[in-house]
């Protein structure tokens, strides 16, 4: 997305004008092997390069995939929100009128702001003692309008340094609006009519998007409409919109949350119910069977699973991911969590995601509800060993086992090096990212997950490691699965 300014917006983001530069410097703790590490020195100067074109999409695509070889750099993250944080206020503040000559495709000013909010967050867990954090974290809560938050964020921005002017002059302009917002809010309520209400659910507008047929729906009940066509369930008219480049009417949105607020909290109690499933539900993704420790994309395009994907990116992030049991017909017993960590919406509605599979659980039972599929779920960890000796000789058995995987990992490297095409080169961004998923040798049951999926397994022998609770047998596999796999064989 390339921004030109288009009008004056009513409130100024402070400091996010410029992005930080990458120090060519790889010492001590986490540094990277220097290969690792020039591929993410230059995919950070790409990003910033176009940060200050105001190519911004093209920026957080680099900042992205930066972040998947080295994540939680505070740059990166740093770098990253203030990219999502100047499309938001692009967005946020351009007139209507302009899109009529000039439509953008993106997601809403809201998404981005909240994902400039996630990596603000990260940043302040791991810098909470610099005042950038603050100033990225003050932002995005303006932009999502958490006004009261957003003050408490400068004020404690201000304990770490009382003489910046980012925060000083943000704290001046909350103090301006919260006056203007109070004055707006004495003028009176309008009347409650069935015009605040959605014609697909009857109930009042919540996340309210109006159409350029000239319609409103709800934003869920609208796309759970598209999914099996794209046109107006009133008029009938073909819309050209998507998740993707379709924003909720901050307006009308705002008309209903601050006038009918009992109803609107009722509301939102019942959407929040359909987003967040608990600590031991958890809506499942029907396809193949998965490993703790791997990252993939996936492509989303049946509806069902477009509505499933729009309610887990508001909520956690999280699904699992089961196969059919050809045995029974009905789902496996063992499954695993994944956490999606990007997410592109198409212009059709379909979903590209990365997602990253993190623990694995026992299905207890399963039921249907709105097309997909939702599991009470037993979260399972492996037989820890008894006594000393047995966790001694574990550890040393983990710290062989890495040792061969590193090894194995060096000649996958530099094969793919051998012949500059494209095939190899995205092979070896294939085997930094399964670097970079390796754990630490001191989670040993992590470990022989980690192990285990650098060698490709059928279907029904990944199950099996899922089953396994001998964290010990589960490594002596992968390793016969990796010896395997170099001679050109297949272990049955």
């Amino acid at each position: 997305m390339s921004v030109e300014t288009t009008s004056s917006p009513p409130f100024n983001l402070e400091g996010i004008d410029d992005v930080e530069d990458y120090s060519w410097a790889n010492e001590g703790e986490g540094s990277l092997p220097w290969d690792r590490y020039s591929h993410v020195f230059d995919l950070i100067q790409n990003g910033n390069r176009a940060f200050r074109e105001n190519h911004f999409e093209e920026a957080i695509n680099n900042y992205s995939r930066a972040n998947n070889i080295k994540p939680s750099d505070p740059i990166i993250l740093g770098n990253r929100s203030s990219a999502y944080l100047r499309i938001s206020q692009f967005l946020k503040h351009r007139p209507p009128s302009a899109s009529e000559y000039r439509p953008l495709s993106g997601l809403d000013p809201t998404t981005h702001a909240e994902l400039a909010l996630k990596d603000a967050e990260k940043l302040l867990n791991i810098l909470n003692n610099l005042v950038k954090p603050y100033i990225l974290k003050a932002n995005a809560l303006i932009l999502l309008e958490r006004y009261e938050v957003a003050r408490d964020v400068i004020l404690a921005g201000l304990q770490v340094d009382p003489y910046s002017n980012p925060l000083k002059a943000s704290l001046q302009n909350l103090g301006r609006m919260s006056s203007s917002l109070t004055e707006k809010r004495s003028q009176g309520r309008p009347e409650r009519t069935d015009d605040f209400d959605c014609t697909l659910c009857l109930k009042l507008l919540y996340e309210p998007i109006t159409t350029p047929c000239g319609h409103s729906f709800c934003r869920s009940c609208l796309f759970q409409s598209m999914d099996r066509g794209n046109k107006c369930p009133l008029c009938r008219t073909v819309l050209f919109i998507s998740p993707r480049t379709c924003a909720v009417s901050v307006t009308l949105n705002n008309i209903i949350q601050k006038n009918f607020p009992e109803e609107y909290a009722e509301r939102k109690l019942e959407h929040d119910s359909l987003i967040n499933f608990g600590a031991d539900l958890i809506p499942l993704f029907v396809m193949d069977v998965v490993i703790p420790c791997q990252k993939f994309p996936l492509h989303i395009f049946e509806p069902r699973y477009r509505l499933m994907v729009r309610r887990i990116m508001e909520g956690n992030r999280r699904m699992g991911m089961v196969i059919i049991d050809p045995t029974t017909g009905s789902v496996a017993d063992f499954a695993c969590e994944v956490e999606i960590t990007e997410c592109e919406p198409l212009p059709d509605g379909r979903f590209v995601l990365e997602v990253e599979s993190r623990r694995r659980f026992r299905i207890l039972r399963s039921w249907d509800q709105d097309g997909y599929r939702i599991a009470e779920v037993e979260w399972v960890q492996d037989t820890v060993p008894i006594g000393v000796e047995d966790t001694a000789d574990l550890q040393e058995l983990t710290n062989n086992a890495a040792e061969y995987a590193r090894l194995w990992l060096r000649r996958e490297k530099e094969a793919a090096r051998q012949v500059n095409v494209y095939t190899d080169r995205r092979r070896l961004e294939k085997l930094l990212n399964v670097e970079v998923m390796m754990p630490t040798g001191q989670d040993p049951e992590r470990f022989s997950f980690w192990l285990a999926s650098l060698s490709e397994r059928r279907p029904s022998e990944r199950l099996e490691l899922l089953r396994v609770r001998d964290t010990r047998e589960r490594i002596r596999r992968g390793l016969i699965y990796l010896r395997a796999e170099e001679q050109g064989c297949r272990v049955q």
